[in-house]
């Protein structure tokens, strides 16, 4: 399985009067994530699903990636939220799916949640080495059979400024 990690765009900043889970995509945020979006359609990649975290940004994240072609298929998960325990979405979420080995799913959530994810999908901890940029993604192949943590390999790091 493949599994991408995607940050959502730039969103507006934080404030006393909008909570966090409110928080949209600006203008350029839109713009940047629809630009990556179109060219990762370009460059041939589709994924069965788009999980995303029910913040208001990674949800317009997700639909401008579902817009642009990338999936027909959108779906929310708490465990992605920015307060989210990979463990928890490995146990709850990913493993009683059950998907085929060549599945491709798009994760699209919040930093430093997915870098720490990636992490512990490679290395079994959190080593504070990868940044993941606003609409950047990692992509994650996973084993076949057992726990993916620390046993994952990354195929894909790319920040938003190489898909512009």
């Amino acid at each position: 399985m493949e599994l991408y990690l995607i940050r959502h765009g730039i969103a507006q900043e934080r404030t006393a009067d909008i909570k966090d889970e409110e928080r949209v995509l600006t203008k350029e945020g839109r713009q940047k994530t629809e630009k990556v979006a179109e060219r990762i359609v370009k460059l041939g990649l589709e994924f069965d699903l788009i999980v995303t975290s029910p913040l208001a940004r990674a949800r317009q994240t997700a639909e401008i990636l579902s817009a642009a072609g990338l999936s027909s298929q959108v779906e929310e998960s708490h465990h992605l939220t920015p307060d989210g325990n990979i463990d928890n979405w490995v146990k709850q979420w990913l493993e009683p799916r059950n998907y085929a080995p060549n599945t491709r799913l798009a994760v699209v959530g919040h930093e430093p949640c997915l870098s720490q994810w990636a992490e512990i999908l490679l290395w079994g901890e959190v080593k504070a080495g990868l940044v993941l940029k606003k609409a950047g993604m990692i992509g994650i192949k996973l084993p076949e059979i057992g726990s993916p943590l620390g046993r994952s390999q990354m195929f894909w790091l790319t920040p938003p400024k190489y898909l512009l």
